[in-house]
């Protein structure tokens, strides 16, 4: 999968456990889906998964990893990957905004990327396929970019991996989960989780990955979503971002905003538990989110320590490369709180788990 800045790659085996903890589950709803890892994780235990962010690139990676089957659309998507690896290069405006205004990307590169996707849109595939190729373009793009991980900025020198072609993979597409087929939403968090209780009914678990602060998805990853949008728009700046990073905000990338935006969420989303991730650099405290779950049932905590994004770990710098400020910290803590009914259920099997068993803290 691509590289993301709040990936919850690292916490896949600790958020495992925990939905093998809750008991009696069935049904996740994922309302910030980011790159779908854990969707994917879920689908993989035998979960239906409904999926939602609201940023297209994402969409598209939970239509891609939770929503498509494999057994539906594995054999044509490789058949049709193999077309587009034969494809040549034909430079457009991918190649002009990201490989020449800007550097993120080699232009032998950028112009495969402009030849295959423009192939993909003419060729008019269902929603589940055409999702697949796309997070295939999009993974081999990651493959060869030149940058720390997050599209704010490139390198000032190519990275290594830069200079190699461009090519293609067959996503790790799952079969349907035993608990049925998974869905993949592209709508407001609030809303997304009001869909789910009208079409849906109650679902056994909530899983809640908010923004933390003012670093906005959309500006860190505007890219993707300009390839799987596939719509040319205005850029700005050295990053040549697309002009609607300005104009598309969310409550949670907001200081004053994000805590009440959460707590209205958490009061509204129907499952019978309740999962949050959230970091020690976020603008909520663990003392006043512990508050906000206190309502949906007992709250349990476990706290995870890691490294920073390898940005954090480099330092600031300006447009021209000078370093301009200090590396404040090089590890933070990512907590997943609990907030069930069935705490002591839950506690003792967590107890047991080799993974998350020895990370519970003491209850909020």
């Amino acid at each position: 999968m691509i590289k993301y800045l709040g990936s919850k790659r690292a916490l896949l085996p600790e958020l495992s456990a925990v939905f093998a903890a809750l008991p009696e589950v069935r049904s996740v709803l994922d309302l910030f889906s980011g790159t779908a890892r854990v969707g994917h994780m879920a689908k993989g235990l035998g979960l239906r998964v409904i999926a939602n962010d609201h940023n297209a690139y994402a969409a598209t990676l939970a239509r891609c990893y939770v929503e498509a089957d494999a057994e539906e659309v594995a054999d044509a998507a490789a058949r049709l990957i193999a077309e587009l690896n034969g494809l040549p290069g034909r430079a457009g405006y991918f190649t002009s905004t990201f490989c020449e205004q800007a550097r993120y990307f080699q232009p032998k590169n950028g112009a495969r990327v402009d030849a295959i996707r423009d192939q993909i849109a003419a060729w008019g595939l269902p929603p589940a396929l055409e999702a697949v190729l796309l997070v295939s373009l999009m993974e081999a793009a990651d493959r060869v970019d030149s940058t720390t991980g997050v599209q704010m900025a490139y390198l000032k020198q190519w990275a290594p991996r830069a200079h190699n072609e461009l090519s293609l993979r067959l996503p790790a597409v799952l079969p349907r989960a035993a608990a049925g087929r998974g869905l993949s939403l592209q709508l407001d968090a609030a809303e997304a989780a009001a869909h789910a209780a009208v079409a849906l009914g109650a679902l056994d678990v909530a899983y809640l990955d908010p923004p933390y602060n003012q670093h906005k998805y959309l500006g860190n990853y505007h890219i993707w979503e300009t390839l799987v949008r596939w719509d040319a728009p205005e850029v700005y700046g050295i990053a040549c971002k697309r002009v609607d990073c300005r104009s598309r905000v969310s409550a949670y990338n907001g200081r004053g905003a994000a805590a009440p935006a959460l707590r209205a969420l958490i009061e509204a989303v129907p499952a019978r538990h309740l999962v949050v991730s959230f970091s020690d650099e976020g603008y909520i405290s663990a003392e006043d989110l512990a508050a906000m779950l206190a309502g949906r049932g007992e709250v349990l905590v476990l706290e995870v320590d890691f490294k920073r994004y390898v940005g954090a770990q480099i330092g600031i710098h300006n447009p021209k490369g000078e370093k301009v400020g200090k590396v404040s910290h090089l590890r933070n803590r990512e907590r997943i709180f609990i907030a069930t009914e069935d705490a002591g259920r839950v506690r003792r099997a967590l107890a047991t788990s080799t993974a998350a068993g020895p990370r519970l803290v003491e209850d909020a």
